[in-house]
């Protein structure tokens, strides 16, 4: 992704400076909740400016960060964006208003074959807003690591690189990989092929540098690691800042993932959501976007328009034999859940 954090804070603090169009009640509002650094914040200020709707824009790290965040109700959304899987289980949970396409025109500057995948988790389009997708890899530096074997995911167990491999800080991220080795379901919810993974993860533990999230990608330019487990997005991203660095889904299959938007049951704001959400759909709005987190978009007016080296760039846009080597990741019932956080917690605790 490309990332200027220190720039976004202080547009935040800024917008929060601004004289306000009235209180989070007033019609001129819209609170919005996304992951951290995924929004060039030069659109949240066009956004005000072409409106007068005045944005009270908050991050999250996880989804289910995420999740824990708005359940607890201290804040009414209007606008939330995360992951597949975690869109369905709000859905289930009664947690999503349905969208007004009505108000949303320029979401046919959406290929519709997002609309499609996007039906394995809002099987009748009714609730989210493709935003941004792609896959989950390995990056690393051609100069520290043996291309022969970066195919699979075994590397990661490999003594050679001990200290300088990165996981991810997320529990189904990293859980994944040691599932995709044994063969298993992504979505596996077996006790005894849970413990299996959870025994590579801490087995893996002296070899790794760090877990990270939106940090790994410069922990890789700046060469302190081999190997970083990543979003396609954020190895796009790096590769543009290091020669050194390559991208590879490995052969035992990975997750294909799609982030999307929805109005949760709590907003008070409903169109200015909708409102907000056709002005990301706009060509323009959604370049900056794209430039900035440098993932795969699902609008293709923009798409059209980028270079034709971005454009077919197989870690941007993966390819249709490596999405059909990928699994959808599903939500989880609670019960599932709390059993793979003590699994984690444990291998975070780990000697």
């Amino acid at each position: 992704m490309k990332k200027t954090l220190p720039i976004f804070f202080i547009l935040t603090i800024a917008l929060a400076l601004l004289p306000a169009c009235g209180s989070k009640d007033s019609p001129n509002t819209l609170t919005v909740l996304n992951y951290g650094k995924y929004m060039e914040p030069e659109v949240l200020e066009k956004f005000e400016e072409e409106t007068g709707i005045r944005v009270e824009y908050e991050e999250y790290v996880t989804p289910e960060n995420m999740y824990t965040k708005y359940r607890a109700g201290a804040i009414d959304y209007d606008l939330i964006c995360t992951s597949d899987y975690m869109v369905e289980k709000l859905i289930q949970e009664g947690q999503v208003q349905e969208l007004d396409f009505s108000n949303i025109p320029l979401s046919k500057n959406l290929d519709q074959s997002y609309f499609d995948f996007s039906k394995s988790f809002d099987p009748e389009n009714k609730y989210a807003l493709p935003y941004f997708f792609g896959t989950v890899g390995i990056l690393y530096n051609k100069e520290m690591v043996d291309e022969s074997k970066v195919d699979s995911w075994s590397i990661l167990w490999d003594e050679a690189y001990s200290g300088q491999i990165i996981m991810p800080d997320s529990v189904r991220d990293s859980f994944m990989v040691p599932l995709k080795i044994l063969g298993y379901s992504l979505n596996t919810t077996d006790e005894q092929q849970l413990k299996e993974a959870q025994d590579m993860l801490i087995q893996q533990k002296p070899f790794v540098y760090s877990y990270l999230v939106d940090e790994a990608q410069d922990e890789m330019i700046a060469e302190n690691a081999a190997m970083a487990v990543v979003y396609s997005g954020e190895a796009g991203y790096a590769l543009e800042f290091n020669e050194s660095l390559a991208f590879s889904v490995p052969k035992e299959g990975s997750n294909m993932w799609i982030d999307s938007w929805f109005v949760p049951k709590t907003a008070k704001h409903k169109e200015n959501a909708e409102k907000f959400l056709d002005f990301l759909c706009r060509e323009d709005i959604s370049m900056l976007n794209f430039d900035y987190v440098y993932y795969a978009t699902p609008n293709h007016k923009t798409k059209e328009a980028l270079d034709p080296e971005v454009r077919e760039s197989p870690t941007i846009f993966p390819p249709k034999e490596t999405l059909d080597n990928c699994e959808v990741l599903k939500p989880l019932d609670d019960i599932s859940n709390t059993n793979l956080s003590i699994l984690w917690k444990e291998i975070k605790s780990a000697d």
